[in-house]
């Protein structure tokens, strides 16, 4: 082969390192692809990369050479056993005797014939490796790793290149040395971008996380929400992933679309933002700015005392006309009646809080209460209850009227509206359909846009389940108590009958005892007892498919 030949095959290899160091997305594999291409453009024995660290020091990265049989750094797990490189000495001074540093501090490739016979830099270093380990370290080319923006961010030393020939230790050519310059440009420009990019993504994560956050901090009633759910929806996808049995076991998802979900999942809530606190953390049924039972109970006491005073104003009135009454028997009756209003409110107090259903003949007590009436200041009559107080009272699920319960649900409209409105790019266009998706039903029945199961995806159906499974389990929740691992299962079991939650999800959910993996990560000890899968509404196992 001409030396022309192999000028020719190693400029091809040059831009085969180019290309692969263009696509290349792991930092420690891009450093292990720069040294072993520039080994192989020099025929190189051996050689080493560094990293100029914040701290004006030379960190080995990687270390290889072939004769020794030694290959650390990077990611073979084994790490270099050597410190770091100064770039400066104790006194300030620039450290001009070690070559990889003299590179750097002059911006400049060092070629050296023999390093034994080299004068100006310090290799007893060197010499004392090649004592211990017999080897002859001679031809030295070190060369800075100089970015787009005119910063090193490396150095790249190749050790002893070899005549293909003979096998003889030789001096690195110009023309090599002009190869392997470029290679450390287009090197440094690539881990430059990579380490942007990198950068960049963990900056976006980490906003996401501060959103969540901010939305959990917002309401202490679903601190956690925004952090649990994105966790269990990954345990789920991530099942579906792996199945090869069931309706599932073609499904899969690729590695971005596995991180489109997880960020789908951090901004399910994000919306809520928006959500006024007085309706997200709506504890009772009468709480605005404060629990307005506490009024109620001013009321009961207000009508005992208008009670005893009529009580005492009869008696002087019959005093002064010369008539006798029965004081026990005025006490006795005023005493039923103050026990009656007692237990009037405490039955309120009771149906302040809320309950999954309120029965009918509880709201006819509230409205019967509301027909009781004191006096003003100027003994005009007043309805014991306002028509808002009797209708928040008689809400028949949890605490939130229809309204509030409204309110609530246009969480999600806000967050598809956010999440449509950003400029994703390619691998993130389907995280607004993903965290839009959590509130819709298999039937068409859900919100805000009636979806069936046929036009939600896989990982859309994911987040429903996720969502909620969690809101049954937490226990920050006001108006209600943490459910079990059975109750809650009971429930998501009767959801699949209605045709709420999707089926096939929900059978890999109990089969793979997903539910058991996250309580174990997040739910109180007592929450997690004994499940008879046999028991769950609508499970079906495999084998009584």
């Amino acid at each position: 082969m001409s030396e022309y030949e192999k000028l020719l095959q190693r400029l091809e290899r040059l831009n085969e390192i180019g290309v692969a160091l263009s696509a290349g997305r792991d930092n420690q594999c891009l450093l292990e692809m720069i040294l072993q291409g520039a080994r192989e453009i020099t025929n190189a024995d051996g050689g080493t990369l560094y990293s100029v660290s914040d701290d004006h020091r030379l960190k080995f990265e990687i270390m290889q050479n072939l004769s020794l049989d030694i290959s650390l750094g990077g990611s073979t797990g084994k790490e270099v056993p050597f410190p770091p490189l100064p770039l400066y000495l104790e006194d300030g001074s620039p450290n001009v005797n070690m070559v990889a540093a003299y590179t750097v501090l002059n911006e400049c490739t060092v070629n050296i014939r023999d390093a034994y016979e080299e004068v100006g830099f310090d290799f007893s270093g060197t010499r004392k490796f090649d004592a211990q380990t017999g080897y002859r370290s001679k031809s030295f080319l070190t060369i800075p790793m100089k970015n787009h923006q005119n910063e090193i961010i490396g150095v790249l030393q190749l050790i002893n290149a070899i005549n293909p020939d003979n096998g003889e230790i030789i001096a690195f050519s110009q023309e090599n040395q002009r190869l392997v310059e470029s290679l450390a440009s287009q090197a440094a420009v690539a881990l430059t971008n990579h380490s942007l990019i990198d950068g960049l993504k963990k900056l976006f994560e980490s906003f996401i996380e501060l959103i969540a956050d901010a939305i959990d901090e917002k309401s202490p009633y679903t601190g956690g929400h925004c952090r649990r759910v994105p966790e269990l929806t990954m345990m789920l996808a991530e099942e579906a992933i792996r199945t090869r049995i069931g309706p599932l076991k073609d499904f899969s998802l690729t590695e971005k679309e596995v991180y489109e979900l997880k960020i789908a999942a951090w901004l399910h809530d994000c919306g809520k933002v928006t959500t006024p606190e007085a309706v997200m953390d709506k504890p009772t049924k009468l709480s605005t700015i404060y629990d307005r039972i506490h009024l109620i109970a001013q009321r009961f006491e207000l009508l005992k005392k208008q009670a005893e005073c009529d009580m005492l104003r009869k008696q002087l009135k019959a005093a002064k006309a010369g008539k006798s009454l029965d004081p026990a028997k005025l006490e006795i009756q005023l005493q039923a009646l103050c026990h009656e209003w007692d237990e009037d409110l405490e039955f309120l107090r009771t149906t302040n809080l809320g309950s999954e259903t309120m029965a009918p003949e509880d709201q006819r007590r509230v409205r019967a209460i509301a027909g009781y009436s004191f006096l003003d200041k100027h003994g005009k009559a007043i309805p014991f209850l306002t028509a808002d107080e009797v209708y928040n009272l008689n809400i028949e699920h949890g605490t939130l009227t229809p309204e509030e319960r409204t309110v609530i649900n246009n969480h999600i409209v806000v967050t598809i509206g956010m999440l449509e409105s950003l400029p994703y790019p390619k691998d993130l266009k389907r995280v607004p359909e993903y965290a839009g998706g959590h509130h819709e039903r298999m039937d068409g029945k859900g919100y805000p846009r009636g979806l069936t199961r046929e036009q939600m995806s896989i990982p859309a159906r994911v987040m429903g389940i996720a969502d909620i499974f969690e809101a049954l389990t937490s226990r920050d929740r006001p108006y209600k108590k943490a459910k079990t691992l059975s109750e809650s299962l009971q429930i998501l079991g009767r959801m699949k009958l209605d045709n709420h939650i999707d089926p096939d999800l929900f059978d890999l959910f109990v089969r793979e005892k997903i539910y058991l993996r996250y309580a174990e990560k997040f739910l109180e000890r007592e929450q997690i007892d004994e499940v008879d899968e046999s028991k769950i509404p609508g499970y079906q196992s495999l084998t009584a498919q």
